[in-house]
């Protein structure tokens, strides 16, 4: 029995590694049976599992992977080489022994599984079960028996390098000194009320006719106006330090939430395995990305999306070998789980090569269901059908099976993902295959929100979900198609009153804005499937918060994620731009929230006024930012600034810009590599770019335009009306 909490902890910890590895070296080797590199490497993990049950006093688990260990050392020495069915015994065995470990560890007692050691000629492993239960099948799947009985998968240990924790604790220390002079920031704080105490009575003496008093008292005033000025500066320091330390330890313990995807990819090869093999198909899964880390919930939280795209490839998508050869494919397919960075975010993909999704079945069968109406369905375009597979209770399969045909599947990838704060999109096309992508943060520690307010409520968006803000006069807003819209960018798109998709009843502010007098702000959200603007009273500012999941009974609530708590204590709701979309696509009967064609416009839309053109300023320097800045609003831009090409980055696929002005160079990103990142994209094919650097040779100007850079403006010689000019030449 392990009685030692600790040890408790520390043997699940390594048990679950030991046993992970070696199920993923199992799959390895039916591939490779006499790669003496991997036959070492499982013979280490077996032999290190049994070390640590021997520590513990788990004599059968310790004898069980001994009889694992003896295997692989004999097939590595050549002494007996592995067989297929020698392979498939130890997958029973070791599906087994998991078993018996997972037990070991529920209840603290060591129910065991003993593997007698073979004879040095044999090649196939002799197992003495105590005894094996009859159930066992040559592909056991455990997670098919009660799903009920399925714990969630929890990461609940990990692993943190000591350099890690001796900054943590550093920045500890650092916290600890600022408290240290706050309490000495307390007495000046004391002697300030003493003093004023003072002044109080003398004022009062001085009132009563005690003009002798007078001489003291400008004294007193003196020397409290010191004391006042001490307390501020010292206040002003003592803050910017615990800033920087917070800041610090923020970035710190974020980063130690942060795992590899390789943790939560290495769950599947066998279940892909397992699945193929009875459906009697044959598939290769390709895992790429696992080495990028992201937040330890989004492994938890993907778990079961990832696990659902990976079935339903293998029931719906990929055919049966003698018809994928009849087609001219491969009789074996390819399913590829890949993960890809992008700046703060990662894209996690599940592709398969099989028959793809079938747009007039899905289309057919959205019309049975009475979904849409027939008229709306038939102006869709293929994309938009697609999408329709993420509904819930929605199937095209003609029967339930064990893995798919009942709707939820899919309808579980939604909602994990938009609970992530992610968004999803297909690829398609019929015969040759399906693409799923998820595009989710990296961390989810904190979110930074766009307040909206509402009748004197405030509600928080998600910045990554919005486009633009902008004030709408109410002659701004027309009807399209008895629907309200305006122009962004010379292209109309549909609005909706945040206060009517949040069903909130009428009150002040809304009658006023009723009479038709009252500018409203204007949201617009860019989602997958276009845009949509949302009306609110005004937009106080951003907030960078701690999103709050929502507690028992209000597990999930319409068009409201999470709770946060803002800097002045007000509770504010985060709202689901997923969620208000259809909320928005229910009261409105519309299809396609962001309509692109310049034919929908009609003909009595009004003329947009001219707007400021907006520049992107990056400068890492805050003087030379703030110097810039005021020299471009002077000339009448609208000016959003970023500390470097990274932030910068980020901030242009946020809403359109005129132009980009940055140095080169810069933290994180710099300006040449911004700039080649920009002409990277399509869109930004065209966006004038102007480098205002003090790198002034010739060489450093070749580079910049090669670069992709229209202009390069060195700072040594800067004359602000060389860029006033350059930019309305190039805008």
């Amino acid at each position: 029995m392990i009685t030692d909490p600790e040890l408790h902890k520390l043997f699940k910890a390594e048990s679950d590694e030991h046993l992970a590895r070696l199920d993923d070296g199992l799959l390895r080797l039916e591939k490779m049976p006499a790669d003496p590199e991997l036959l070492d490497d499982m013979f280490r993990e077996s032999h290190s599992l049994k070390g640590a049950a021997r520590m513990l006093g788990l004599s059968r688990i310790e004898a069980a992977a001994h009889g694992l260990e003896s295997i692989f050392n004999a097939a590595r020495k050549g002494e007996a080489p592995l067989t297929p069915e020698s392979i498939e015994q130890m997958n029973i065995a070791l599906a087994d022994l998991r078993q018996r470990a997972r037990e070991a560890l529920a209840t603290n007692a060591d129910c065991g599984l003993e593997i007698t050691e073979p004879p040095a000629d044999a090649g196939s492993l002799l197992i003495a079960a105590s005894p094996i239960p009859q159930s066992h099948s040559p592909n056991p799947r455990p997670e098919a028996a009660n799903p009920q009985a399925i714990k969630p998968f929890r990461i609940e240990t990990v692993r943190v390098e000591t350099r890690k924790l001796d900054d943590l604790l550093t920045q500890v220390g650092e916290l600890a000194v600022i408290q240290g002079q706050a309490q000495h920031r307390l007495k000046l704080i004391e002697e300030l009320m003493n003093l004023w105490a003072v002044l109080e009575r003398r004022r009062n003496q001085t009132k009563a006719g005690l003009s002798a008093k007078h001489a003291s008292v400008e004294t007193a005033d003196g020397c409290f106006g010191s004391l006042l000025k001490q307390a501020r500066d010292a206040f002003f320091d003592d803050n910017a330090r615990l800033e920087s330390t917070v800041q610090r330890l923020d970035d710190q313990v974020s980063s130690m939430r942060l795992l590899p995807l390789s943790s939560l990819f290495g769950l599947f090869p066998r279940m892909v395995r397992d699945l193929a093999r009875e459906q009697g198909k044959e598939v290769e899964l390709l895992l790429e990305g696992g080495d990028i880390t992201v937040d330890k919930r989004i492994l938890e939280e993907m778990k079961d999306p990832l696990m659902h795209l990976l079935r339903n490839a293998i029931d719906h998508g990929i055919e049966p070998p003698d018809e994928r050869a009849r087609m001219g494919k491969p009789r074996a397919a390819t399913l590829r789980l890949r993960a890809v960075r992008e700046d703060i975010y990662v894209l996690l993909e599940v592709r398969d090569d099989g028959r793809g999704l079938d747009s007039a079945a899905i289309r057919l069968e959205a019309g049975k269901r009475g979904m849409l109406d027939d008229g709306v369905l038939a102006s869709m375009t293929s994309r938009q059908i697609q999408q329709l597979i993420f509904t819930s209770g929605f199937s095209t399969s003609r029967y339930l099976t064990e893995l798919s045909g009942r709707g939820v599947g899919l309808d579980v990838v939604r909602v994990n993902v938009e609970r992530l704060k992610g968004g999803i999109r297909l690829e398609s096309l019929s015969g040759q295959g399906l693409a799923v992508q998820m595009r989710l943060p990296l961390s989810l520690a904190t979110t930074r929100l766009l307040l909206a307010s509402v009748d004197g409520r405030l509600y928080g968006l998600p910045v990554e979900s919005i486009h633009t803000s902008r004030r709408v006069r109410p002659e701004e807003i027309f009807q399209l198609d008895g629907r309200r819209a305006i122009l962004l960018d010379g292209e109309p798109v549909i609005v909706a009153g945040l206060a009517e998709l949040l069903e909130i009843p009428e009150g002040a502010h809304r009658a006023a804005a009723a009479t038709g007098s009252k500018q409203q702000a204007c949201v617009v959200l860019q989602l997958d499937h276009g845009r949509l603007g949302l009306l609110a009273d005004e937009l106080p500012g951003e907030e960078e918060v701690v999103p709050k999941p929502l507690g028992a009974p209000l597990k999930r609530v319409r068009n409201v994620s999470a709770l946060a708590v803002l800097g002045d204590g007000t509770i504010c709701p985060l709202l689901n731009p997923a969620d208000l979309t259809r909320s928005a696509h229910k009261a409105l009967r519309i299809t396609e929230l962001g309509l692109r064609t310049a034919d929908a416009v009609p003909q009595s839309a009004p003329d947009m006024p001219q707007s400021k053109p907006a520049v992107l300023l990056a400068e890492d320097s805050a003087l030379i930012r703030a110097m810039e800045k005021r020299i471009l609003e002077d000339a009448h831009y609208e000016v959003v600034t970023a500390v470097d090409g990274l932030d910068a980055l980020n901030l242009l696929g946020s809403r359109p810009f005129a132009a980009v002005v940055t140095d080169i160079v810069m933290p994180n990103m710099d300006g040449l590599t911004l700039t080649a990142r920009i002409r990277a994209e399509p869109r930004h094919r065209n966006l004038p770019v102007i480098l205002v650097t003090s790198l002034a040779s010739d060489e450093d100007k070749r580079r910049g335009l090669d670069a992709g850079a229209n202009a390069y403006i060195p700072k040594p010689t800067f004359d602000q009306r060389v860029l006033l000019d350059t930019l309305k030449r190039l805008i």
